[in-house]
């Protein structure tokens, strides 16, 4: 991550910098994915873009493969912790429950969820 991508009051931002430790479960040139540290399922993993989006609106505007990027991430974990099955969820706006202002998707997988 470039210093311009960066924001220094975030906390993904951070993460995916290395100033804040995680529990790294993949990463690549392009997003970060690491355990929730308050799961609420058996798997629950966050993908976020290295790059600084504050919403996935904002992100499918402006860098649509990284979006597709994401869901195909997301199907990787899938297929390496469960049988592929998983939950994709992301949360947009404070109204919606986002509570970090960088876009990153829930995986949640593990065991057969309820709707």
């Amino acid at each position: 991550m470039s210093d311009d991508d960066r924001q220094e009051d975030c906390i993904f931002c951070r993460i995916v910098a290395g100033d804040v430790p995680s529990e790294k479960v993949y990463e690549d040139e392009t997003v970060y994915a690491f355990k929730d540290a308050n799961p609420k399922a058996t798997v629950h993993v966050l993908i976020v873009p290295r790059h600084h989006y504050g919403s996935v609106a904002e992100l499918a505007k402006a860098d649509p493969d990284t979006l597709a990027h994401i869901v195909q991430v997301a199907q990787q974990i899938a297929d390496k912790d469960f049988h592929g099955a998983y939950r994709l969820i992301f949360n947009t706006g404070e109204d919606a429950g986002q509570s970090v202002f960088h876009v990153h998707a829930h995986v949640l997988t593990g065991q057969v969820l309820p709707e």
